[in-house]
């Protein structure tokens, strides 16, 4: 073949490969970019389809944008209360036995010429309120107004009022005032503290040192809360800044409603608040408005809380419940079959959880109304009915904390007699009475004090020092010992122990 059509040839053969050649290439490096964008792709949306496994818990709602929704609804109905009592004022001469002779003579020409102050002064204080009635009702803490002489009512718009205390009730620290105008207020909307749950988030608004209008925000840290207040404890417990200046302010929900009345702080803690639950304060509301007082029933029993010792000296399966200490002569809960030594574990249908749950449930219920009560008794579970009363003068079903622990019996044990019960404020009777106890001895550790009058040994009746020691004596179990004992005008149960 001539030279130059070999030539011409392999050109043309030559041509053909390389574009071939780059045909594949491009098609390779096309497949490559597609499939790599695919496989690229594949993990991200896995990712966007990944589901929690099954029984995982939810991630928390986060931290609200903002509270200002809140704060610019809920200000006009909160209020600063200024307050002025009068005071009883004047030196209060020290109680000290003036010696006889030249000394004596100067003490008393110090006290004799000692300036005499005003019989009485005027006295300010300061608190928050709510108003919960358009008709100018506030809602505030008794310890805010209480001995008040003028009150003073300033709202967010910075009008003032002159307001009247309309009622007041110490032992849940509650008290409404009115304001008289003929315009009509902005009241907040009463909530449900029982629907509160531990991490709830809340807004505290208050005057806390003379600030107005301040708003804070926190969580419910607790609830039911008992702080030794009164016998209706059962607060809210809060991380929302409370100060001195926030009692009788509202604490609010995330719906804008009330949930509670800001009331009282832990001097050495930060971040530990308390409020009154507005479940405790809606049906004493009315009652103070239309009486100024609350009225509220009674069983008549003294209870204790249900401490371990006394759990194991009782043979109970837990300490759920009130043990009922003593009962009122003739009360309801007498009428209605209670005695010592029952455990009130239900007060109609409701679970008694410990002491400090069973008075507020007995307060809210009506007089005259028919209650039913559970109880243990020897272990055996009964329902009794029983109409309860209404709680006469300031007599409360209250509990007698006892904290025993083991020990020693190291009891010195004397008979009632006339210098006895003088000696330690007792009525005259039969009994044996604790002179005394041994230091570090089961006694003294039980909580055992001079002047207790032993009134039963293991469930069995004492009416003097002979008789208590034939009941120990006579003791089935050495190690263990359970006393009823009188103290002021309360009865208790006091277990002992022996550890080995």
């Amino acid at each position: 073949m001539h030279r130059s059509s070999w030539k011409q040839l392999l050109d043309t053969r030559y041509f053909k490969v390389m574009t071939l050649t780059t045909v594949a290439i491009s098609c390779l490096a096309i497949g490559l970019v597609v499939s790599s964008g695919l496989n690229w792709a594949r993990p991200a949306a896995a990712q966007n389809q990944i589901t929690p496994p099954q029984g995982a818990i939810a991630a928390p709602a986060s931290r609200p944008d903002s509270f200002s929704g809140l704060a610019e609804k809920l200000s006009p109905s909160v209020v600063n209360i200024k307050v002025v009592k009068v005071e009883k004022a004047g030196f209060n001469r020290p109680e000290m036995e003036i010696p006889d002779g030249p000394m004596g003579d100067l003490f008393k020409r110090f006290f004799q010429e000692m300036p005499q102050a005003p019989e009485s002064r005027r006295t300010q204080g300061a608190g928050s309120g709510v108003v919960i009635g358009k008709e100018g009702y506030i809602l505030t803490n008794n310890h805010v107004v209480e001995g008040a002489k003028e009150v003073t009512v300033t709202f967010a718009n910075q009008k003032e009022y002159k307001a009247r205390v309309v009622g007041r009730d110490p032992k849940t620290d509650l008290a409404v005032l009115k304001v008289k105008s003929k315009e009509s207020f902005p009241a907040v909307a009463m909530g449900d503290s029982d629907q509160l749950k531990v991490g709830d988030w809340v807004v505290a608004i208050g005057n806390p040192f003379g600030l107005n209008n301040t708003v804070t925000s926190g969580i419910v840290s607790a609830k039911g809360r008992v702080i030794g207040a009164g016998p209706y404890d059962d607060f809210i417990q809060t991380d929302a800044s409370i100060n001195p200046g926030n009692s009788g302010g509202p604490l609010i929900n995330m719906q804008g409603e009330l949930v509670g009345i800001n009331t009282a702080i832990l001097p050495n803690g930060q971040g530990i608040g308390f409020a009154i639950p507005v479940n405790t304060a809606k049906p004493l509301v009315p009652q103070l408005i239309s009486t100024g007082a609350v009225t509220r029933s009674y069983l008549g029993v003294n209870i204790q809380s249900i401490t371990p010792e006394l759990a194991k000296a009782l043979n109970l399966r837990d300490r759920q419940g009130a043990l009922v200490a003593d009962v009122v002569a003739g009360g309801p809960a007498d009428q209605g079959g209670i005695k010592r030594g029952d455990v009130i574990i239900a007060y109609n249908g409701k679970v008694v959880e410990d002491s400090h749950h069973l008075p507020a449930l007995v307060a809210a219920t009506p007089v005259g109304q028919e209650a039913t009560v559970t109880i243990l008794r020897n272990g055996q579970e009964q329902k009794l009915s029983m109409k309860v009363e209404e709680l006469p003068g300031d007599q409360t079903v209250s509990e007698k904390p006892v904290h025993p622990t083991a020990g020693k019996w190291g009891l010195q044990l004397r008979d009632l007699n006339p210098q006895m019960a003088q000696r330690f404020h007792l009525k005259e009777g039969k009994g044996a009475v604790v002179a005394g106890l041994e230091p570090g001895s089961r006694a003294a550790a039980a909580g055992l004090q001079p002047g207790d009058l032993i009134l039963e040994v293991n469930r069995q009746p004492v009416g003097s020092v002979k008789e208590v020691l034939e009941k120990i004596d006579r003791s089935k179990d050495k190690d263990h010992l359970l006393l009823l004992v009188q103290r002021d005008n309360g009865k208790l149960f006091v277990p002992l122990e022996q550890q080995g």
